[in-house]
């Protein structure tokens, strides 16, 4: 079944969203502490490897330069990780159109190959003129690869929108480590929803953005903006160049990386409830070691 998204303008031009569905039952929100700051992370040694023998002492955080004191580590490289909830965000617009059977290919391997049995989730989502849910989460490979097949391409670009409307209605309801994994041109031609916006809500939302840049040459691109939501969230940015076996090598490289994560987790010294960005950096005691972690959070707010 798809679900078609309506987008609403209110009096202050903020996004409503609407997913048209058929619930049996309500689903139930289930929310971790606000006062516990979130990062996901990876290590890579000098070679490019992912390191994972490291241990909480590893670690040191800061933010806005005053250090942290690391509460919460877990160690998520291997079968005993947290649940894995990914939102595949598929742009369909006229740009991709003359590529999509690379991208439905190279997606439904991805899936098959990332997610774990009775314990990984994914939902696949597509964007053009409009964002549809085509598939909900699912722990079953088969209804996944159904559903990506069966995407057609056609329309404008909703980036910025399909963004936000994946953070807000699907991801932000579950636990665990939530990805979004976009494949795009990331030229946004129709959104209501502004760069900044989208990036922001995955930010409040503890949500990693993968980005694969898919490049038309009729068509006009901007990987810049999908390095962005990559970097600005701890994930990571590919180009494709529009060619099967570099997709393929993207999604190989996203599955390693989500695959080889750290958890960790700090109450900030900050006690300030306000709303504001908070700039974090992760830093490595171990020498040669670069670490990939999200830019940064927005603290709670007491206001209304």
């Amino acid at each position: 079944m798809k679900f078609v998204l309506v987008l609403l303008i209110g009096l202050q031009c903020c996004i409503l969203s609407v997913w048209a569905q058929d619930w049996e039952e309500e689903t139930p929100v289930i929310r971790a502490s606000v006062d516990v700051v979130n990062v996901l992370c990876t290590v890579r040694d000098r070679q490019q490897k992912y390191v994972t023998d490291l241990k909480q002492e590893d670690f040191e955080v800061i933010e806005d330069g005053v250090r942290q004191k690391v509460q919460f580590f877990s160690n998520e490289t291997g079968e005993d990780a947290q649940p894995l909830t990914v939102v595949l965000l598929i742009d369909t617009s006229g740009s991709v159109k003359d590529k999509l059977g690379f991208l439905q290919e190279a997606a439904s391997e991805f899936l098959s190959q990332t997610l774990r049995k009775n314990k990984d989730l994914a939902a696949v989502v597509q964007f053009d003129s409009e964002v549809s849910l085509i598939q909900d989460f699912t722990y079953d490979n088969s209804v996944l690869e159904n559903a990506i097949l069966s995407i057609r391409a056609g329309g404008s670009t909703k980036l910025y929108d399909a963004i936000w409307v994946s953070v807000n209605e699907l991801l932000r309801h579950e636990v665990g480590r939530r990805m979004l994994v976009i494949l795009s041109d990331g030229a946004d031609t129709q959104s209501m929803t502004r760069d900044n916006e989208a990036l922001k809500v995955a930010q409040e939302q503890d949500v990693v953005i993968y980005g694969i840049g898919v490049r038309s040459a009729r068509f006009d691109s901007d990987f810049g903006k999908l390095k962005k939501f990559a970097e600005g969230t701890g994930g990571l940015f590919f180009n494709s160049n529009v060619d099967l076996q570099k997709i393929r090598e993207a999604f190989r490289r996203i599955n390693r990386g989500i695959k080889n994560q750290f958890a960790l987790g700090y109450v900030s010294t900050n006690p300030r409830r306000d709303g504001s960005f908070r700039e974090v950096k992760v830093r490595m005691k171990r020498s040669g070691l670069k670490v990939t972690h999200r830019k940064g959070y927005y603290a709670p707010s007491d206001k209304p």
